[in-house]
């Protein structure tokens, strides 16, 4: 990448021209009676060095103006190599690299603006804490949200609860949570997410708040409404036939004469319907109650076995295949989890059995993308599409020796311990329960 050729015909031009001046200086010099002639000669070399030194300067000063403009951001300038300057080649290459630079500042200014509306109109509140700024709104959602407060130190949103300033303030920060927010409506329960991130050398925390009051209104009544359904379906089960032992007994007793030996009969009747209706509401004040997380670390292999030798003892006429890596481990409550994976097992062994004959249960144990996933499978006929929401309520069953209560208790502590349970249709055609940690 060398000088262009004009540049360099006018520069040998000015190297002549100088040279011709400084033969006739230096001959004037000599010659006497040439006094004008000197400082004519003399004046001459005098321009041909200036324009040879304008000539040369003139690129350097070009390059100084283009870097210039590019240190203040100016991507739409361009070198110019027209009129004589050189490195005709050099300026092409720079030009070609601020049009490129050019293009790539419009697309990210193109993508930075997407970026600004997408965060402004995502509608979730995010609140962003910094030493400098304190806190700030940062989308329209937080600005509609917190808008009765003045100020921006965290102790300024006490007036939405004295929590949230706490968690803006840092104290005792979480990176989930649920807390109250007072709002003009009334209270309201919110989710509270916070992430740490870096700008330009300055920590900065990133708040997100989330009212769910709305959602969770409209899913308690969904639950209550499927509760008060099961309940209703089940104590009128239990109910009828004790008002028709009752009135049995009465009719019985009115006789003329009585006849106790079948009063006495339908009373005992009556009373072991009485004890299985107490059953019936025991088992829910046991669904009612939430399980008590007692967690530790253990290793899941030591565990699978015990689970395998418990089943075979209560199952030995269904065969149990086994499957869980040596180097897998679990943060959980052991004894709750185990229980859940027992009920798990044997309803699953009972399917197997109402199933085909070559009967057959599963348990996995498996590490997919850093969480745990526990399979129970069964070969037996599976369980219906429109009753796969069911299963989960309390007190739901489809086995007439069946409470209800195993897998809606199962549910409860797969939830406390931050996971979740679901069924589908196993390979074989049966059962498979998916516990997800």
């Amino acid at each position: 990448m060398g000088f262009d050729r004009r540049f360099t015909l006018v520069l040998a031009a000015w190297i002549a021209a100088l040279f011709v001046a400084l033969v006739g200086f230096i001959w004037s010099l000599e010659t006497d009676g040439l006094a004008a002639a000197r400082i004519l000669a003399g004046l001459i070399v005098g321009a041909m060095g200036a324009g040879l030194w304008r000539h040369i300067d003139r690129t350097n000063r070009t390059i100084a103006r283009f870097i210039e403009a590019l240190g203040h951001g100016d991507f739409a300038a361009r070198f110019d190599g027209h009129g004589g300057a050189g490195f005709a080649a050099l300026g092409d290459a720079f030009n070609g690299a601020m049009r490129g630079l050019q293009a790539e500042r419009d697309r990210s200014a193109r993508e930075l603006r997407y970026l600004e509306a997408l965060v402004d109109d995502v509608p979730v509140a995010l609140l962003t804490v910094d030493a400098a700024h304190g806190v700030a709104p940062a989308n329209k959602a937080a600005r509609r949200l917190f808008n009765r407060h003045d100020g921006v130190r965290p102790e300024d949103f006490a007036v939405y609860g004295a929590t949230l300033a706490a968690r803006l303030g840092g104290e005792g920060e979480a990176h989930q949570e649920v807390l109250i927010l007072r709002m003009p409506g009334g209270p309201q329960r919110a989710i509270v997410r916070s992430a740490s991130l870096e700008r330009l050398g300055l920590h900065i925390r990133a708040v997100t708040v989330e009212p769910v009051q709305g959602a969770l209104d409209t899913i308690e009544m969904a639950a209550q409404t499927d509760l008060v359904r099961v309940l209703t379906h089940e104590i009128l089960n239990s109910l009828t036939p004790v008002t028709s032992l009752a009135d049995t007994a009465a009719t019985l007793l009115d006789a003329e004469p009585p006849d106790v030996p079948d009063a006495r009969i339908a009373v005992t009747t009556l009373a072991r319907r009485a004890e299985g209706l107490r059953h019936f509401i025991d088992s829910y004040r046991a669904v009612s109650h939430a399980p008590v997380l007692r967690r530790r670390r253990f290793a899941v292999a030591p565990f699978a076995d015990e689970l395998a030798k418990l089943f075979a003892a209560e199952w030995p006429a269904v065969p149990l295949t086994l499957e869980a890596q040596h180097d897998l481990a679990l943060d959980a409550d052991p004894d709750l989890l185990a229980q859940v994976l027992i009920n798990l097992l044997r309803n699953a062994a009972q399917a197997a059995l109402r199933g085909t004959s070559d009967a057959w249960v599963r348990l996995g144990f498996t590490n997919v993308g850093g969480h745990l996933w526990i399979e129970v499978e069964d070969s037996g006929a599976g369980v219906p599409a429109n009753l796969r929401r069911d299963i989960f309520l309390p007190f739901f069953t489809t086995r007439a020796e069946g409470t209800g209560v195993g897998l809606n208790l199962a549910r409860q502590v797969v939830v406390a311990h931050g996971g979740s349970i679901d069924i589908v249709d196993g390979d074989a055609g049966g059962a498979l329960f998916r516990i997800i940690l």
